[in-house]
């Protein structure tokens, strides 16, 4: 699987949770607007009970709807972290050779080192 493809279902996967979490949240709140009907008007402790947990499940459907959010925003900063590229290279030697390498004199200062990673 390449990377575009890759990245396509996990933006697909991302946008489909994130309906469904919408959609969820959305449900929740018009059955809280049923139950609290129906909890005021029967006055029954089980009615309430059933609306209190109703409402826990909604804040918990709302948390998990922000942790979605992190989690594509880590994935998201872990993609561009990886197309970074960093070049490093080292020189070994005295300052006057490092002088003398800078002027472009004709001699060859053999002990220069690249350290660049070899891309596959």
């Amino acid at each position: 699987m390449s990377d575009k493809e890759e990245f396509n279902n996990i933006e697909t996967d991302y946008n489909y949770s994130r309906q469904t979490y919408y959609d969820l949240i959305e449900k929740g709140r018009e059955s809280l607007d049923m139950m609290i009907e129906v909890a005021r008007e029967s006055e029954h402790p089980r009615a309430f009970e059933v609306l209190a947990g109703l409402l826990k499940n909604t804040a918990e459907i709302n948390d998990k709807l922000m942790d979605l959010n992190k989690k594509n925003k880590d994935i998201s900063q872990n993609d561009i972290k990886q197309l970074e590229k960093t070049t490093n290279n080292l020189f070994v030697g005295s300052t006057a050779e490092l002088q003398k390498m800078l002027q472009n004199n004709d001699e060859t200062v053999s002990n220069v080192v690249d350290i660049t990673p070899k891309l596959k």
